[in-house]
């Protein structure tokens, strides 16, 4: 299950270069968008090789629960995943603006929407914890313990948001 979430992974991350190269290189903009819409495909294939694995008496191990919360947060991230990408493209490939880092509290803020992307991360995954609990047909402990991975994160993340709210990044000095 751990190969077949690094392949998701791997695979999710060549269909975003697919398709921003034929966006951007080939400038075929349609083409590019079409395979940008694959991205979700990969999601499923691993939900659903997840899911008919344990309903085949596979025993529930914590790769299983790592790909709840793989598909948790590219669901949740992915979009912001595939801008990120996309604006770097257009940069350096396609004469777009340059990316623009962020300081002070619009830098704060984006760290706070990325809290409520980690608590939809944080939603869906468990939904997805759930399901996989549903279709098994083994014991399911290693799912169970797994939900504790997002309360985990979303602290962290909160934290991390809190942390600068307090004290904001600050542009560095002109060289």
């Amino acid at each position: 299950m751990v190969g077949l979430i690094l392949g998701c992974e791997i695979a999710f991350w060549m269909v975003i270069i697919a398709g921003l190269s034929t966006r951007y290189l080939l400038r075929k903009r349609r083409l590019g968008l079409a395979l940008l819409a694959l991205t979700p495909v990969v999601d499923l294939v691993l939900l659903i090789a997840a899911g008919l694995d344990l309903h085949r008496g596979a025993p529930a191990e914590f790769s299983h629960g790592l790909a709840a919360v793989y598909l948790g947060f590219s669901v949740a991230y992915g979009h912001r995943m595939i801008q990120w990408a996309d604006v770097r493209f257009a940069y350096r490939f396609d004469s777009g603006p340059r990316p623009v880092k962020l300081y002070g509290t619009a830098y704060a803020t984006a760290c706070w929407k990325d809290v409520g992307r980690t608590a939809i991360a944080t939603a869906l995954g468990s939904g997805i914890l759930w399901l996989l609990t549903v279709v098994a047909t083994g014991p399911t402990q290693a799912l169970e313990s797994t939900y504790r991975i997002f309360g985990i994160v979303l602290v962290i993340d909160t934290l991390w948001a809190a942390s600068y709210t307090m004290w904001p990044r600050t542009r560095p000095a002109a060289r």
